[in-house]
């Protein structure tokens, strides 16, 4: 049997009791190895003891996580912003972004993912997606339950010719909605994929540098096993890994 392309997932940096640690919800590990039929090594966001150009040459694509974290304003040129921030798996995730743009190998990412992509490739975040009376709200009500944060869901309406219409085949569909921040100025080169019904952007794409890449805001990991949709993310992102395009003939992000 071939061996499976091997996909790095990005770890946040977390505390267990007493100590700091290197985690990642088993959630995001599982559906991308069960349903985009890959192996997987986790990236810890250690900069001060590795470098982002050491581990990309030995991963054949990477998927940025969401995370309770936010990315620190300064990233994008602002100040100020609420926590809690993750500043070494800012600065692990922003530089494997561009070291796996340099190789041309897939980039996928999901929640903050999404939002640290873009801001990688140039573009902006806005901190008030449940607050703002211009937006319907992005995230349950304070004070919800942890699974009644990813009941909480919206349409997204598909982007005609993109990957996500193209892979679901149909041009709606509704996706949970559990974040706080979101994109402000799309960053230059990539193609809004879905939105929002308030126009927010929640899905782009790109070719970065020629690999594929691929970004949602919502979280297709939770529901992976019983949701189409979800595993149909999953399977782009094995594609991707294996070098196989993501859009017909003709088509390119």
């Amino acid at each position: 049997m071939s061996a499976r392309p091997v996909l790095g997932i990005i770890c946040c940096t977390r505390r267990v009791g007493s100590e700091p640690a290197q985690a990642v919800m088993e959630r995001y590990v599982r559906s991308a190895m069960m349903h985009g039929d890959v192996a997987a090594l986790l990236v810890p966001s250690l900069p001060d003891l590795m470098t982002a150009a050491e581990v990309a040459p030995r991963l054949d694509g990477i998927l940025m996580t969401g995370s309770p974290s936010n990315v620190e304003p300064a990233r994008y040129g602002d100040d100020g912003g609420e926590g809690p921030f993750d500043p070494a798996r800012d600065e692990i995730a922003l530089s494997l972004i561009e070291a796996m743009g340099n190789l041309k190998r897939p980039v996928f990412g999901i929640c903050r993912g999404f939002q640290e992509i873009n801001v990688a490739l140039g573009g902006t975040l806005r901190r008030d997606t449940s607050a703002s009376a211009d937006l319907i709200p992005h995230h349950a009500p304070d004070g919800a339950g942890f699974g009644a944060m990813f009941d909480h869901r919206h349409g997204v309406t598909l982007a005609p010719g993109g990957i996500l219409a193209a892979a679901l085949g149909r041009d709606a569909l509704e996706v949970n909605s559990v974040h706080y921040q979101g994109v402000a100025t799309l960053a230059p080169g990539l193609r809004i994929e879905a939105c929002a019904p308030d126009g927010l952007v929640e899905a782009y794409s790109t070719h970065n540098n020629d690999a594929p890449l691929l970004a949602v805001q919502w979280h297709p990991e939770w529901d992976a096993d019983t949701n189409p949709d979800s595993k149909a993310f999953f399977a782009l992102l094995g594609r991707a890994l294996r070098g196989d395009p993501l859009t017909s003939q003709g088509q390119r992000p």
